[in-house]
């Protein structure tokens, strides 16, 4: 009896060590630009990576859950192929990604929530 205690607490002291949920990832893209969230499995982190070539930044605009009626925007100002990423803060209720053109609208996703 004493090793099925044992082995009980064992299973107890995995299940409690284990995550209880995951987070899982969606992105939105806009033009060439993709946002995603959670980043790193981190609800209150967002990331935007410019994968086109035209020069004009990309971005990222959100809303946290700490502050729903205030929209954010994440730049990203480092040219095609690079990624920033947001701080830490309350977990992102929606966010969607523009790529910006100049003189021109948009090109935006729509909004999406993780």
């Amino acid at each position: 009896m004493s090793r099925l205690k044992v082995v009980a607490g064992a299973v107890i002291a995995a299940v409690l060590i284990m995550p209880t949920s995951s987070a899982i990832a969606l992105s939105a893209k806009g033009g060439g630009v993709t946002a995603t969230s959670p980043w790193n499995s981190d609800s209150g982190v967002i990331s935007v990576y410019d994968g086109s070539a035209d020069g004009d930044p990309g971005k990222a605009e959100y809303y946290r859950q700490a502050s729903p009626d205030t929209k954010r925007t994440l730049w990203n100002h480092s040219g095609s192929g690079t990624r920033v990423v947001s701080g830490d803060g309350s977990r992102i209720i929606k966010f969607q990604a523009c790529d910006e053109n100049n003189a021109a609208p948009d090109d935006c996703s729509g909004w999406v929530a993780p």
